[in-house]
């Protein structure tokens, strides 16, 4: 087994995506996008948003790199970008806009955006999973374990978001609106944070 699976980093990849893609963390703002959502709609929201978020990071993961270099687009600038785009989908969890539900919608846009995109595969992922790629040595072994560790966290997001509809159920209504509230809160923080990583990259890169 140790011929096929590097162990080590099997779990480094592991540990470093499931800390950063958080997928306990995910719940109640997964709660809070979908709470218009009946049962299946969220348990189908749920499956888009981990194909969309996978599709997302092995695109970046093979291609990343030269993706960039060609746009002439920094890791910091795609970081801060992705800190905007969350920063403003937490003011609408704050302010309950996210909760109105919108004529002819069917209810899994926000499988896409943003829970596929870019609260799942994120800035973070992204980075960590392109650098993980460039350390591979390209052998059998080290795509082998690259390619587990990233399906492990992908299957605890599922989980993480398919029993939500159980903590929907312990919570009832009014937790719920409660979770939504501190659910954008640390967003908001999650989102200042990226930028302010950005910016100092920047500062860094330009001194």
């Amino acid at each position: 087994m140790s011929a096929v699976l590097d162990a080590r980093l099997f779990t480094e990849v592991f540990i470093t995506l499931f800390v950063i893609m958080d997928p306990p963390g995910t719940v109640p703002i997964f709660l809070a996008l979908t709470s218009s959502m009946t049962h299946k709609q969220r348990a189908r929201a749920a499956r888009t948003a981990i194909f969309v978020a996978a599709g997302v990071i092995l695109a970046f993961g093979l291609f990343g790199r030269q993706l960039l270099s060609y746009m002439h687009i920094s890791l910091p600038a795609l970081q801060a970008s992705g800190g905007l785009l969350l920063l403003l989908i937490a003011m609408e969890l704050l302010t309950g806009k996210m909760e109105e539900p919108k004529p002819g919608a069917k209810g899994v846009n926000v499988a896409l955006v943003p829970l596929g995109t870019p609260l799942l595969a994120g800035p973070g992922a992204i980075v960590a999973s392109m650098l993980f790629v460039q350390r591979s040595d390209g052998s059998a072994q080290d795509w082998i374990s690259i390619s587990l560790g990233f399906l492990a966290v992908c299957v605890c997001l599922w989980l993480a978001m398919r029993f939500a509809n159980v903590v929907h159920k312990v919570l009832g209504e009014s937790g719920t609106v409660l979770v939504t509230r501190i659910a954008g809160l640390l967003l908001a923080a999650i989102a200042v944070q990226l930028i302010a990583d950005a910016v100092t990259a920047f500062v860094q890169a330009a001194g």
